[in-house]
């Protein structure tokens, strides 16, 4: 088995995602992801019509986000008719599952430059338009009678109230993340992978974060109210089911303390990412550096229910596929889709709040669905060159219980 090289990588900068409101609202998403592809060919002068394939990462596969995104963000972005593509769907863990991917086919030995990546658009695609579960489907009662899956945000709540971790707990991360972005922003610690996004006219859209709050405080956070107290007792259809009810069923004595808000839950932002894979020889047949490899892959499931708890047994998994320990690892990226399942992997493994999402998360800015797990790989890349640090683990809960996770070695 041959290794997988990381090449380059570059993103776009996260808009907020409201629409009429962000920088990228009302871009096309073929338009977001050709950003980033056609900036990835020109920084390493590559020949598209040797593009293997290409991974993309899409979780709301609906509208102009339909119809394989990914190989018509690549045709968009002017590469060759050869250059293949496929667009996945493993919620939020799309970004890391189409790296994954990419970099499984490359270990394998059956292709030698593929690309991996993501775009969501949430100012269009990222909301359901309605308070129903988009994994709660009325039409399917044995799988919601034996798999009841509610709001992201009640799971979190639910978590945090099993797990004993108070409100002021998850507040203090949500600073946390804040400061650790503000930090990296005035450092230029993204210089290297953003890429500015411009109109179909050519005009300037965005070149900076557009969603991070670096006044945000202590005091701000604990006055803002619980954003998923009320949602948790939404009637989602004629018999009264609400998603406290859904929670219940697996937890009937629990009474949820609802501590997450918009303060510490992950920001809604437009965005994409893309990152270059090959083989060792292509790359030395190529004149190409490479930056990183990967070292190792796993994915994991846990409860539906819970939703948001994959990511400590899929950390495990990893480590214990590379043949290394916690101890082994310089930085962990773990993606903040809400303050408990960072604070949670945190305590559960015992990591060192110095090395976990130094550069600020999600909370601070924003979580682009089908986007982020391949940004925060890209962001690792980078951190481990600036700190001359050899491993970083990169994991994030998806919907349905899930965790895809990588380790990465710098070269």
């Amino acid at each position: 088995m041959t290794e997988a090289w990381i090449i380059d990588g570059c993103r776009t900068p996260r808009g907020i995602g409201k629409p009429g409101k962000g920088a990228l609202s009302g871009i096309h998403p073929q338009h977001l992801g050709a950003t980033v592809l056609k900036a990835l060919a020109e920084r390493n002068d590559l020949n598209t019509a040797e593009v293997d394939d290409i991974i993309w990462g899409t979780s709301s596969q609906r509208g102009q986000q339909g119809g394989d995104l990914g190989r018509m963000a690549a045709l968009d972005a002017g590469y060759d008719i050869k250059a293949s593509a496929v667009t996945l769907d493993r919620f939020c863990g799309s970004g890391i599952t189409s790296v994954n991917i990419a970099a499984s086919s490359v270990m394998s030995g059956m292709e030698d430059l593929v690309i991996a990546g993501g775009t969501e658009m949430m100012s269009t695609y990222g909301q359901g338009g309605s308070n129903s579960s988009p994994f709660m489907d009325s039409g399917n009662e044995r799988l919601r009678s034996v798999h009841p899956q509610p709001h992201q945000g009640v799971c979190a709540d639910a978590i945090a109230t099993l797990e004993n971790i108070s409100r002021e707990d998850v507040d203090k991360l949500a600073l946390v993340s804040q400061e650790n972005a503000a930090k990296a922003l005035e450092g230029g610690h993204f210089d290297k992978s953003l890429v500015p996004v411009y109109k179909e006219d050519g005009s300037l859209a965005l070149d900076h974060e557009e969603f991070p709050r670096p006044n945000t405080t202590l005091e701000g956070l604990s006055e803002l109210k619980a954003s998923f107290e009320s949602l948790a007792d939404y009637p989602l259809d004629e018999d009264g089911t609400t998603f406290r009810k859904l929670v219940l069923q697996k937890y009937p004595d629990l009474e949820i303390n609802h501590v997450h808000h918009a303060g510490n839950s992950s920001g809604v932002v437009d965005g994409a990412a893309a990152l270059l894979l090959t083989s060792p020889d292509y790359a030395k047949a190529n004149g190409m550096k490479p930056r990183a490899k990967v070292r190792a892959m796993a994915n994991m499931g846990d409860s539906p229910t819970l939703m948001l708890n994959a990511p400590v047994p899929a950390a495990k998994k990893v480590l214990d596929k590379a043949g290394l320990t916690l101890e082994d690892i310089d930085l962990f990226e773990v993606n903040e889709a809400f303050s408990v399942v960072t604070e949670k992997f945190i305590r559960d493994l015992d990591v060192d709040r110095e090395k976990i999402n130094v550069n600020g998360g999600a909370m601070a800015l924003g979580h682009p669905i089908g986007a982020t797990g391949s940004i925060l790989v890209n962001t690792i890349v980078d951190e481990l060159e600036r700190r001359d640090a050899q491993f970083g683990l990169v994991t994030m809960c998806a919907a349905g219980g899930m965790a895809p996770a990588i380790i990465i070695e710098r070269m």
